[in-house]
Protein backbone atom coordinates (compact mmCIF):
# COMPACT_ATOMS: atom_id res chain seq x y z
CA UNK A 1 0.00 0.00 0.00
CA UNK A 2 1.63 3.15 -0.97
CA UNK A 3 2.72 4.91 2.04
CA UNK A 4 0.56 8.31 1.71
CA UNK A 5 -2.28 5.91 2.19
CA UNK A 6 -1.57 5.14 5.85
CA UNK A 7 -0.36 6.71 8.69
CA UNK A 8 3.28 7.98 8.82
CA UNK A 9 5.26 5.72 10.93
CA UNK A 10 7.77 6.26 14.08
CA UNK A 11 10.56 5.60 11.91
CA UNK A 12 10.44 7.84 8.62
CA UNK A 13 8.81 10.72 11.81
CA UNK A 14 12.10 10.00 13.20
CA UNK A 15 13.87 10.71 10.31
CA UNK A 16 12.69 14.12 9.44
CA UNK A 17 13.04 14.99 13.16
CA UNK A 18 16.53 13.98 13.26
CA UNK A 19 17.26 16.22 9.94
CA UNK A 20 15.33 19.00 11.51
CA UNK A 21 17.58 19.21 14.64
CA UNK A 22 20.74 19.05 12.00
CA UNK A 23 19.44 21.83 10.61
CA UNK A 24 19.00 24.25 13.43
CA UNK A 25 15.18 24.31 12.71
CA UNK A 26 15.00 23.45 16.34
CA UNK A 27 15.51 26.04 18.69
CA UNK A 28 15.97 26.32 22.05
CA UNK A 29 12.95 28.32 22.27
CA UNK A 30 11.05 25.71 19.96
CA UNK A 31 9.42 23.87 22.89
CA UNK A 32 6.42 22.05 20.57
CA UNK A 33 6.70 22.24 16.73
CA UNK A 34 4.40 21.33 14.34
CA UNK A 35 5.36 19.76 11.16
CA UNK A 36 3.53 18.60 7.80
CA UNK A 37 4.62 16.26 5.55
CA UNK A 38 3.96 17.88 2.23
CA UNK A 39 5.36 15.06 0.09
CA UNK A 40 2.88 13.00 1.62
CA UNK A 41 0.25 15.92 1.37
CA UNK A 42 0.51 15.78 -2.37
CA UNK A 43 0.12 12.51 -2.87
CA UNK A 44 -2.93 11.89 -1.42
CA UNK A 45 -4.25 15.15 -3.23
CA UNK A 46 -3.23 13.34 -6.46
CA UNK A 47 -5.12 10.31 -5.49
CA UNK A 48 -7.93 12.20 -4.82
CA UNK A 49 -8.21 13.88 -7.94
CA UNK A 50 -7.84 10.17 -9.31
CA UNK A 51 -10.90 8.96 -7.94
CA UNK A 52 -13.69 11.72 -9.15
CA UNK A 53 -14.35 12.86 -12.72
CA UNK A 54 -11.82 15.30 -13.69
CA UNK A 55 -14.84 18.24 -13.32
CA UNK A 56 -14.85 17.66 -9.64
CA UNK A 57 -14.39 20.72 -7.84
CA UNK A 58 -12.45 19.35 -4.49
CA UNK A 59 -13.23 22.36 -1.72
CA UNK A 60 -10.89 21.85 0.94
CA UNK A 61 -12.25 22.75 4.03
CA UNK A 62 -10.23 25.69 4.70
CA UNK A 63 -11.08 25.07 8.84
CA UNK A 64 -9.21 22.14 8.86
CA UNK A 65 -5.67 23.57 7.78
CA UNK A 66 -5.36 27.58 7.29
CA UNK A 67 -2.20 27.52 6.94
CA UNK A 68 -0.93 30.43 3.91
CA UNK A 69 2.02 28.08 2.67
CA UNK A 70 -0.53 25.24 2.39
CA UNK A 71 -3.25 26.74 0.89
CA UNK A 72 -0.67 27.84 -1.69
CA UNK A 73 0.39 24.57 -2.24
CA UNK A 74 -2.71 22.98 -2.70
CA UNK A 75 -4.08 26.35 -4.86
CA UNK A 76 -0.91 25.26 -7.29
CA UNK A 77 -2.09 22.20 -7.57
CA UNK A 78 -5.72 22.57 -8.62
CA UNK A 79 -7.61 22.86 -5.75
CA UNK A 80 -10.43 25.45 -4.58
CA UNK A 81 -11.31 25.51 -1.12
CA UNK A 82 -14.56 24.98 0.89
CA UNK A 83 -14.81 28.51 3.58
CA UNK A 84 -17.44 28.18 7.01
CA UNK A 85 -16.74 32.04 7.30
CA UNK A 86 -16.42 35.39 5.64
CA UNK A 87 -12.64 35.26 7.05
CA UNK A 88 -11.84 31.96 5.42
CA UNK A 89 -13.30 33.95 1.69
CA UNK A 90 -11.42 36.71 2.23
CA UNK A 91 -8.32 34.57 3.28
CA UNK A 92 -8.42 32.15 -0.01
CA UNK A 93 -8.80 35.03 -1.74
CA UNK A 94 -5.77 36.89 -0.45
CA UNK A 95 -4.06 33.44 -1.42
CA UNK A 96 -5.18 34.39 -5.07
CA UNK A 97 -7.93 31.56 -5.67
CA UNK A 98 -10.07 32.54 -8.21
CA UNK A 99 -13.68 33.37 -6.92
CA UNK A 100 -15.01 30.47 -8.67
CA UNK A 101 -12.89 27.86 -7.27
CA UNK A 102 -14.68 28.85 -3.56
CA UNK A 103 -17.66 27.57 -2.01
CA UNK A 104 -18.68 29.18 0.48
CA UNK A 105 -21.23 27.29 3.43
CA UNK A 106 -21.59 29.48 6.43
CA UNK A 107 -25.15 29.12 8.26
CA UNK A 108 -24.71 32.57 9.12
CA UNK A 109 -23.98 34.46 6.48
CA UNK A 110 -25.30 37.95 6.29
CA UNK A 111 -26.75 40.22 3.79
CA UNK A 112 -23.56 41.81 3.34
CA UNK A 113 -21.24 39.07 3.12
CA UNK A 114 -23.92 37.94 0.56
CA UNK A 115 -23.73 40.12 -1.63
CA UNK A 116 -20.04 40.17 -1.49
CA UNK A 117 -20.04 36.91 -2.71
CA UNK A 118 -22.36 37.19 -5.49
CA UNK A 119 -20.16 39.77 -6.38
CA UNK A 120 -17.39 38.10 -6.79
CA UNK A 121 -18.88 34.79 -8.24
CA UNK A 122 -18.13 32.64 -5.48
CA UNK A 123 -20.04 29.34 -5.40
CA UNK A 124 -22.76 29.57 -2.49
CA UNK A 125 -24.43 27.01 -0.25
CA UNK A 126 -27.76 28.25 1.12
CA UNK A 127 -28.55 27.25 4.67
CA UNK A 128 -32.56 28.15 5.00
CA UNK A 129 -34.98 29.12 3.40
CA UNK A 130 -34.61 32.90 4.73
CA UNK A 131 -31.46 33.00 3.08
CA UNK A 132 -32.92 31.72 0.14
CA UNK A 133 -35.31 34.56 0.09
CA UNK A 134 -32.30 37.23 1.10
CA UNK A 135 -30.46 36.23 -1.99
CA UNK A 136 -33.54 36.28 -4.10
CA UNK A 137 -34.07 40.06 -3.25
CA UNK A 138 -30.07 40.45 -3.58
CA UNK A 139 -30.60 39.26 -7.29
CA UNK A 140 -32.94 41.61 -8.63
CA UNK A 141 -30.25 44.39 -8.80
CA UNK A 142 -27.62 42.86 -9.50
CA UNK A 143 -25.99 39.87 -12.06
CA UNK A 144 -23.83 37.52 -10.57
CA UNK A 145 -21.46 34.53 -11.89
CA UNK A 146 -22.24 32.72 -8.37
CA UNK A 147 -24.17 29.12 -8.50
CA UNK A 148 -26.36 28.79 -5.64
CA UNK A 149 -26.98 25.65 -3.75
CA UNK A 150 -28.89 24.99 -0.83
CA UNK A 151 -28.00 22.89 2.04
CA UNK A 152 -29.88 19.88 2.86
CA UNK A 153 -30.11 17.22 5.68
CA UNK A 154 -31.11 14.16 4.27
CA UNK A 155 -31.56 12.92 7.78
CA UNK A 156 -30.43 9.33 8.09
CA UNK A 157 -28.61 9.65 11.62
CA UNK A 158 -25.67 9.82 13.49
CA UNK A 159 -22.56 8.41 13.60
CA UNK A 160 -20.39 7.18 16.99
CA UNK A 161 -19.03 10.94 17.44
CA UNK A 162 -22.22 13.16 17.99
CA UNK A 163 -20.57 16.58 17.44
CA UNK A 164 -18.98 15.37 14.02
CA UNK A 165 -22.50 14.37 13.30
CA UNK A 166 -24.74 17.11 11.22
CA UNK A 167 -27.48 14.70 9.65
CA UNK A 168 -29.79 13.31 12.71
CA UNK A 169 -33.32 14.20 13.10
CA UNK A 170 -32.44 17.50 13.77
CA UNK A 171 -29.60 19.34 12.85
CA UNK A 172 -28.40 23.21 13.22
CA UNK A 173 -27.65 22.88 9.30
CA UNK A 174 -29.52 22.97 6.28
CA UNK A 175 -32.91 22.12 5.54
CA UNK A 176 -34.27 18.83 7.03
CA UNK A 177 -35.37 17.05 3.78
CA UNK A 178 -38.59 14.80 5.58
CA UNK A 179 -39.96 17.48 6.88
CA UNK A 180 -39.67 20.57 4.07
CA UNK A 181 -39.36 17.80 1.00
CA UNK A 182 -42.43 19.56 -0.96
CA UNK A 183 -40.86 22.99 0.19
CA UNK A 184 -37.93 22.36 -0.95
CA UNK A 185 -39.05 21.01 -4.40
CA UNK A 186 -40.99 24.42 -4.93
CA UNK A 187 -38.11 25.93 -4.04
CA UNK A 188 -36.03 24.71 -7.18
CA UNK A 189 -39.80 25.26 -9.12
CA UNK A 190 -40.15 28.71 -8.29
CA UNK A 191 -36.27 30.00 -8.14
CA UNK A 192 -34.18 29.48 -11.39
CA UNK A 193 -30.98 30.34 -9.83
CA UNK A 194 -31.16 27.61 -7.71
CA UNK A 195 -28.81 25.39 -9.06
CA UNK A 196 -26.80 23.05 -6.78
CA UNK A 197 -27.63 20.95 -3.48
CA UNK A 198 -25.60 20.58 -0.43
CA UNK A 199 -25.23 18.12 1.98
CA UNK A 200 -22.76 16.67 4.82
CA UNK A 201 -23.68 13.63 6.88
CA UNK A 202 -20.74 14.12 9.68
CA UNK A 203 -16.93 13.15 9.77
CA UNK A 204 -15.13 10.87 11.88
CA UNK A 205 -17.71 8.57 13.44
CA UNK A 206 -20.00 8.52 10.44
CA UNK A 207 -19.26 4.86 9.00
CA UNK A 208 -19.41 4.59 4.87
CA UNK A 209 -22.86 3.33 4.49
CA UNK A 210 -24.10 6.30 6.29
CA UNK A 211 -22.32 8.89 4.16
CA UNK A 212 -22.86 7.00 1.04
CA UNK A 213 -26.88 6.77 2.34
CA UNK A 214 -26.88 10.61 2.64
CA UNK A 215 -26.01 11.42 -0.93
CA UNK A 216 -28.24 8.60 -2.24
CA UNK A 217 -31.13 10.50 -0.20
CA UNK A 218 -30.39 13.87 -2.07
CA UNK A 219 -29.75 12.39 -5.46
CA UNK A 220 -33.17 10.72 -5.62
CA UNK A 221 -34.52 14.39 -4.52
CA UNK A 222 -32.17 15.43 -7.55
CA UNK A 223 -33.89 13.26 -9.99
CA UNK A 224 -37.23 13.85 -9.41
CA UNK A 225 -36.59 17.74 -9.44
CA UNK A 226 -34.78 17.76 -12.53
CA UNK A 227 -37.74 15.62 -14.08
CA UNK A 228 -40.36 18.41 -13.04
CA UNK A 229 -38.09 21.14 -13.93
CA UNK A 230 -37.74 19.55 -17.27
CA UNK A 231 -40.95 18.92 -17.91
CA UNK A 232 -42.03 22.68 -16.86
CA UNK A 233 -39.04 24.40 -17.51
CA UNK A 234 -37.43 22.80 -20.46
CA UNK A 235 -34.39 22.32 -19.01
CA UNK A 236 -32.68 20.39 -15.89
CA UNK A 237 -32.27 22.75 -12.77
CA UNK A 238 -30.40 20.74 -10.40
CA UNK A 239 -26.74 21.24 -12.14
CA UNK A 240 -24.31 21.16 -9.18
CA UNK A 241 -23.91 18.38 -6.38
CA UNK A 242 -21.80 19.18 -3.54
CA UNK A 243 -21.37 15.93 -1.41
CA UNK A 244 -19.39 17.41 1.52
CA UNK A 245 -16.19 15.57 3.00
CA UNK A 246 -16.27 13.68 6.43
CA UNK A 247 -14.49 10.60 4.58
CA UNK A 248 -13.03 9.03 8.22
CA UNK A 249 -9.08 8.86 9.15
CA UNK A 250 -7.00 6.67 10.85
CA UNK A 251 -5.71 7.91 14.09
CA UNK A 252 -3.72 4.31 14.67
CA UNK A 253 -1.17 2.35 13.21
CA UNK A 254 -1.38 -0.62 11.36
CA UNK A 255 -5.86 -0.04 11.02
CA UNK A 256 -6.85 1.57 8.10
CA UNK A 257 -10.45 3.18 7.49
CA UNK A 258 -12.27 3.20 4.30
CA UNK A 259 -10.44 3.82 1.40
CA UNK A 260 -11.31 6.53 -0.73
CA UNK A 261 -11.74 4.13 -3.46
CA UNK A 262 -13.87 1.76 -1.87
CA UNK A 263 -16.14 5.09 -0.76
CA UNK A 264 -16.41 6.87 -4.53
CA UNK A 265 -17.36 2.88 -5.67
CA UNK A 266 -20.13 2.66 -3.51
CA UNK A 267 -21.35 6.36 -4.48
CA UNK A 268 -20.93 5.03 -8.17
CA UNK A 269 -23.31 2.32 -7.00
CA UNK A 270 -25.63 4.73 -5.43
CA UNK A 271 -25.47 7.22 -7.67
CA UNK A 272 -23.96 6.59 -11.13
CA UNK A 273 -25.33 9.60 -12.89
CA UNK A 274 -23.18 11.69 -10.78
CA UNK A 275 -19.91 10.57 -11.93
CA UNK A 276 -20.82 10.28 -16.04
CA UNK A 277 -18.38 12.45 -17.48
CA UNK A 278 -19.92 15.21 -19.04
CA UNK A 279 -23.64 14.56 -18.46
CA UNK A 280 -26.19 13.66 -15.67
CA UNK A 281 -28.05 10.83 -17.95
CA UNK A 282 -27.84 9.38 -21.42
CA UNK A 283 -30.67 8.80 -23.87
CA UNK A 284 -32.57 6.24 -23.40
CA UNK A 285 -30.54 5.71 -20.02
CA UNK A 286 -33.08 3.83 -17.54
CA UNK A 287 -30.27 2.76 -14.96
CA UNK A 288 -30.68 5.53 -12.29
CA UNK A 289 -29.28 3.59 -9.36
CA UNK A 290 -32.46 5.65 -7.60
CA UNK A 291 -35.29 4.34 -6.13
CA UNK A 292 -37.20 5.94 -9.20
CA UNK A 293 -35.16 4.12 -12.27
CA UNK A 294 -38.07 5.18 -14.40
CA UNK A 295 -36.19 8.92 -14.15
CA UNK A 296 -32.85 8.85 -15.76
CA UNK A 297 -34.58 8.47 -19.36
CA UNK A 298 -36.45 11.44 -18.69
CA UNK A 299 -33.92 13.91 -18.05
CA UNK A 300 -32.26 15.75 -20.93
CA UNK A 301 -28.36 15.93 -21.35
CA UNK A 302 -27.32 18.26 -18.65
CA UNK A 303 -23.44 18.66 -17.26
CA UNK A 304 -23.29 17.87 -13.57
CA UNK A 305 -20.50 19.31 -11.36
CA UNK A 306 -19.56 17.59 -8.40
CA UNK A 307 -18.18 19.03 -5.12
CA UNK A 308 -16.13 17.66 -2.76
CA UNK A 309 -15.24 19.04 1.07
CA UNK A 310 -12.51 16.91 2.13
CA UNK A 311 -11.01 18.42 5.37
CA UNK A 312 -10.00 15.97 7.91
CA UNK A 313 -9.02 13.21 5.13
CA UNK A 314 -6.59 15.75 3.69
CA UNK A 315 -4.62 17.29 6.11
CA UNK A 316 -4.71 14.70 9.29
CA UNK A 317 -2.56 11.91 8.17
CA UNK A 318 0.16 13.80 7.18
CA UNK A 319 0.98 16.37 9.98
CA UNK A 320 2.31 15.58 13.36
CA UNK A 321 3.53 17.32 16.43
CA UNK A 322 6.65 16.94 18.96
CA UNK A 323 6.46 18.64 22.38
CA UNK A 324 9.81 18.66 24.36
CA UNK A 325 9.22 16.66 28.20
CA UNK A 326 9.91 19.55 30.45
CA UNK A 327 9.23 17.49 33.17
CA UNK A 328 8.50 14.45 34.60
CA UNK A 329 6.28 13.07 37.45
CA UNK A 330 5.74 9.94 39.65
CA UNK A 331 2.86 8.70 41.52
CA UNK A 332 1.81 5.18 42.63
CA UNK A 333 0.85 3.89 39.86
CA UNK A 334 1.23 6.16 37.06
CA UNK A 335 3.73 8.59 35.33
CA UNK A 336 3.20 11.89 34.27
CA UNK A 337 5.35 13.91 31.37
CA UNK A 338 4.62 17.32 31.36
CA UNK A 339 4.33 18.78 27.89
CA UNK A 340 4.39 22.31 26.23
CA UNK A 341 0.93 21.17 23.61
CA UNK A 342 -2.20 20.43 25.45
CA UNK A 343 -6.10 22.05 25.10
CA UNK A 344 -4.36 24.98 23.37
CA UNK A 345 -3.50 22.90 20.49
CA UNK A 346 -5.81 19.66 21.52
CA UNK A 347 -9.23 20.83 22.56
CA UNK A 348 -11.41 17.95 21.46
CA UNK A 349 -8.82 15.49 22.66
CA UNK A 350 -8.66 17.25 25.62
CA UNK A 351 -12.41 17.27 26.38
CA UNK A 352 -13.13 14.37 24.84
CA UNK A 353 -10.75 11.59 25.26
CA UNK A 354 -12.73 8.73 24.71
CA UNK A 355 -13.44 9.42 20.91
CA UNK A 356 -9.82 11.31 19.67
CA UNK A 357 -7.50 9.09 20.62
CA UNK A 358 -3.96 9.43 18.77
CA UNK A 359 -0.79 7.48 18.74
CA UNK A 360 2.37 8.64 20.61
CA UNK A 361 6.37 8.24 20.46
CA UNK A 362 8.60 9.01 22.39
CA UNK A 363 12.00 10.50 20.84
CA UNK A 364 15.49 10.84 22.50
CA UNK A 365 17.13 13.86 22.32
CA UNK A 366 18.66 12.75 19.22
CA UNK A 367 15.38 12.15 18.04
CA UNK A 368 15.71 8.07 18.15
CA UNK A 369 12.82 6.34 19.43
CA UNK A 370 12.98 4.44 22.73
CA UNK A 371 11.47 0.95 23.32
CA UNK A 372 10.11 -1.14 25.33
CA UNK A 373 7.49 -0.09 28.05
CA UNK A 374 7.29 1.31 31.17
CA UNK A 375 6.09 -0.35 34.39
CA UNK A 376 3.32 1.94 34.97
CA UNK A 377 1.39 3.96 32.64
CA UNK A 378 1.62 7.47 31.62
CA UNK A 379 -0.37 10.69 31.44
CA UNK A 380 0.60 13.20 29.20
CA UNK A 381 0.00 16.62 30.63
CA UNK A 382 -0.49 20.08 28.99
CA UNK A 383 0.83 23.78 30.46
CA UNK A 384 -2.56 25.02 30.62
CA UNK A 385 -3.72 26.34 34.10
CA UNK A 386 -7.39 23.79 34.34
CA UNK A 387 -7.35 20.12 35.55
CA UNK A 388 -9.04 18.59 32.48
CA UNK A 389 -5.61 19.95 30.40
CA UNK A 390 -4.57 16.04 29.79
CA UNK A 391 -4.04 15.03 25.94
CA UNK A 392 -3.83 11.55 27.03
CA UNK A 393 -4.49 9.44 30.34
CA UNK A 394 -3.00 5.88 30.77
CA UNK A 395 -1.35 5.09 27.95
CA UNK A 396 1.86 2.75 27.68
CA UNK A 397 5.16 4.25 26.48
CA UNK A 398 8.54 3.35 27.08
CA UNK A 399 10.76 4.94 30.26
CA UNK A 400 10.17 8.77 29.48
CA UNK A 401 12.89 11.07 30.44
CA UNK A 402 13.45 15.15 30.57
CA UNK A 403 14.29 16.31 27.37
CA UNK A 404 13.04 13.43 25.84
CA UNK A 405 10.63 14.39 23.26
CA UNK A 406 6.56 13.23 22.64
CA UNK A 407 5.18 12.55 19.41
CA UNK A 408 1.90 12.88 18.74
CA UNK A 409 0.75 11.43 15.42
CA UNK A 410 -1.82 13.08 13.02
CA UNK A 411 -2.53 16.42 13.96
CA UNK A 412 -2.56 17.54 10.60
CA UNK A 413 -6.29 18.48 10.53
CA UNK A 414 -8.37 20.51 13.41
CA UNK A 415 -5.64 21.01 15.94
CA UNK A 416 -3.48 24.42 14.84
CA UNK A 417 -6.97 25.38 13.51
CA UNK A 418 -8.04 24.98 17.12
CA UNK A 419 -5.73 27.28 18.66
CA UNK A 420 -6.60 28.55 21.85
CA UNK A 421 -6.11 32.07 23.32
CA UNK A 422 -6.36 30.44 27.36
CA UNK A 423 -3.12 31.32 29.43
CA UNK A 424 -1.54 33.67 26.61
CA UNK A 425 0.62 30.73 24.85
CA UNK A 426 2.80 31.47 22.01
CA UNK A 427 1.77 29.23 19.21
CA UNK A 428 4.58 26.84 18.05
CA UNK A 429 6.73 26.90 15.02
CA UNK A 430 5.02 25.11 12.08
CA UNK A 431 7.80 22.96 9.59
CA UNK A 432 6.78 21.64 6.22
CA UNK A 433 9.28 19.31 4.53
CA UNK A 434 9.74 16.99 1.48
CA UNK A 435 11.11 13.51 1.04
CA UNK A 436 11.43 12.73 5.30
CA UNK A 437 13.68 15.57 5.60
CA UNK A 438 15.64 16.37 2.43
CA UNK A 439 13.95 19.93 2.09
CA UNK A 440 12.20 21.70 4.39
CA UNK A 441 10.21 25.02 4.35
CA UNK A 442 8.75 27.36 7.39
CA UNK A 443 4.93 27.77 7.36
CA UNK A 444 4.81 29.56 10.26
CA UNK A 445 7.02 31.02 12.41
CA UNK A 446 6.65 30.75 16.54
CA UNK A 447 4.77 33.14 17.97
CA UNK A 448 6.48 36.63 19.52
CA UNK A 449 5.50 38.43 22.53
CA UNK A 450 4.76 41.73 20.42
CA UNK A 451 2.61 39.24 18.76
CA UNK A 452 0.72 38.26 21.82
CA UNK A 453 0.26 42.13 23.07
CA UNK A 454 -1.06 42.97 19.49
CA UNK A 455 -3.80 40.14 20.28
CA UNK A 456 -4.70 41.58 23.35
CA UNK A 457 -5.03 44.86 22.30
Amino acid sequence: MPYFMENLSPGKISSAFKRALQAGLIREEDTAVIFYDLTFLKERLSYLSSCFPSTTLHGLAVKACPLSGVMQLTKELGFGVEAASMGEVKLALHQGFDPGMIVYDSPVKTREELEFALDEGIHLNLDNFSELERVNILLKNRESKSTIGIRINPQIGEGSIKESSVAGEYSKFGVPLRFKKQELTNAFLENDFLSGMHLHVGSQGCPLEMLVEGTGELYDLMLEINRLTSARKGYVQITTFDIGGGLPVSYSLGRQPVSMEAYVAALKQRAPLLFREGNLSLPGDTDSGSRFPDQGSRIKDQGVRLITEFGRWTYTNPGWTVSRVEYVKHDPGVSTAMLHVGADLFVRECLNPRDWLHEYTVLDGEGNPRTGNSVNPWNLAGPLCFSGDILAKGVSLPEVREGDHIVIHDTGGYTFSMWSRYNSRFAPRIIGYYNEGESFVLLKEREEMEDIIRFWT
